[in-house]
């Protein structure tokens, strides 16, 4: 396992700001986006020309080549994080506003200190982070309980429990990433796995047959910016600031942006996007 590298308190903050306030922004693009840009090929079009970028960059300033192991842990983290994580966020942005989306995904906690806790060492979590987990859990069961599972509510079921379990595999990517053997640059592991997952975010796209009806010239130009947007914000600074924390605080302490997203989210979906 990994050892975490001490950082300045500055560029720790810094990067917490960028997932907090970016990350929370991100939900109300991808709703643009996904408009007139089926999901799968949306999200791989933004982590493929993200990590192309970012690969570039490192390797002008002199990062290492990736070896192939390197490339198979990226792969496999690209596959948690971005397939099986974002791209549940941009699946069930189709049928779930972009505040309630950030809502769900906030039970990304649970999962990190779960998952912390039934893995070796078994890091077992304080009593107070407990009740506070417990508390959270049970809200995310009113949000998606009787009256929203029977189709009554604001939730479709399908999108919410896609959600749910794309936060577990989002949580998983993340104990991976952090633990792989990946390259010394930080900037290379993010271009590597976000090139990895986005390619398997396009593979998905054209086997679920959405190339077929994807025309490039129909896309809204609310869409083309919701992309861009998601690339230059979302991912070359929000990702790449959450990689670079993976190695610098505990999984629950980082884990707390799930809970600050909602709050972004809500308040721009009310007032851009009239939720």
């Amino acid at each position: 396992m990994n050892e975490r590298k001490h950082a300045p308190r500055a560029q720790i903050i810094a990067a917490f700001a960028s997932i907090y306030l970016i990350w929370g922004s991100t939900y109300l693009a991808i709703r643009y986006a996904v408009q007139t840009i089926p999901p799968f090929i949306m999200g791989g079009l933004r982590f493929v020309v993200s990590g192309a970028l970012l690969y570039a960059w490192s390797r002008y300033r002199g990062a290492e080549r990736p070896t192939r192991i390197h490339w198979r842990n990226a792969i496999i983290a690209g596959g948690f994080l971005l397939l099986g994580g974002n791209g549940a966020v941009v699946w069930a942005e189709q049928f779930v506003p972009s505040g309630l989306t950030a809502l769900l995904v906030s039970i990304l906690p649970f999962w990190l200190v779960i998952i912390e806790w039934v893995r070796p060492p078994r890091q077992r979590p304080h009593g107070a982070v407990l009740v506070g987990l417990i508390l959270g859990f049970i809200g995310i069961i009113v949000l998606v309980g009787p009256a929203n599972i029977g189709g009554h509510g604001d939730v479709r079921p399908i999108g919410a429990w896609v959600l749910i379990l794309g936060s577990l595999s989002w949580a998983i990517g993340s104990f991976y990433s952090r633990d792989a053997q990946l390259p010394q640059s930080g900037l290379l592991t993010t271009g590597i796995e976000m090139l990895g997952g986005g390619a398997l975010l396009l593979i998905v796209g054209a086997l679920t047959g959405e190339f077929s009806h994807f025309d490039i010239h129909r896309v809204s130009s609310a869409s083309a910016i919701g992309l861009i947007y998601l690339i230059t914000f979302g991912s070359l600074l929000g990702f790449t600031s959450y990689i670079w924390l993976l190695d610098k605080v505990s999984p629950a302490r980082l884990g707390t942006y799930a809970y600050v997203n909602p709050v972004v989210a809500v308040i721009l979906g009310w007032l851009i996007a009239g939720e």
